[in-house]
């Protein structure tokens, strides 16, 4: 498998490297991952990298972007916080990606289940997780259904799903509302901002719309 240099980024679109992480991720969950010599791809990216996306991910240890995309060493960057949230150190990560090094994709990973989430939905409070899982409380908003405040709670899986979902939208609008940088890349067409979400029990990754 060839390893990502500024030729091949250069010459890739952003619907392209959409596509690498779409077709990675099947052959993940069809078990036909690439065979990689990752230690000569260390040897050849020991120059220098060329990642042709960044992807926002939690720290979830079941949500490794380069398994579950199977990708290789230099394919991707990866920033990783739980609940993938946003703040000033993730965008200045991700604007380095795309502005500086060429990245033509930003992925912004939810999944299923995620402990973060959780926490924000039963009001966890504890060190610096208080004002973390605080920003998850506006996906937390935008999600109205249930109504029934004792159904609003980490043991209502569809509740905890709805949330996770709309936290990585919210994440999404984020990077585009607090970013003018990337903000101005995508509208020329120079990058593209994904949302998506990892069922943790399939393998599967699923794009969410979220189109400005």
């Amino acid at each position: 498998m060839e390893t990502m240099n500024k030729q091949i980024q250069a010459a890739m679109t952003p619907e392209e490297a959409l596509t690498r992480l779409r077709e990675g991720n099947q052959r993940f969950v069809n078990k036909a991952m690439l065979e990689r010599d990752l230690l000569h791809q260390v040897e050849e990216t020991k120059g220098g990298q060329a990642p042709f996306a960044v992807v926002l991910g939690c720290i979830d240890s079941r949500v490794a972007p380069e398994l579950i995309f199977d990708q290789g060493v230099g394919d991707i960057f990866g920033c990783r916080v739980a609940g993938n949230i946003v703040n000033e150190d993730i965008l200045g990560s991700i604007e380095f990606s795309c502005k500086v090094a060429g990245s033509k994709l930003v992925v912004v990973l939810g999944h299923a289940r995620c402990g973060a989430v959780m926490g924000a939905c039963d009001n966890v409070e504890l060190g610096h997780l208080t004002p973390m899982l605080a920003k998850i409380h506006a996906a937390i908003e935008a999600t109205p259904e249930p109504s029934d405040p004792s159904l609003r709670n980490a043991k209502n899986a569809a509740f905890v799903d709805a949330v996770g979902r709309n936290n990585v939208l919210q994440s999404v609008t984020m990077i585009r509302n607090k970013s003018s940088l990337l903000a101005e890349l995508e509208a020329q067409g120079e990058i593209l901002i994904k949302a998506a979400y990892y069922e943790v029990a399939t393998g599967l990754v699923e794009f969410i719309d979220s189109s400005c």
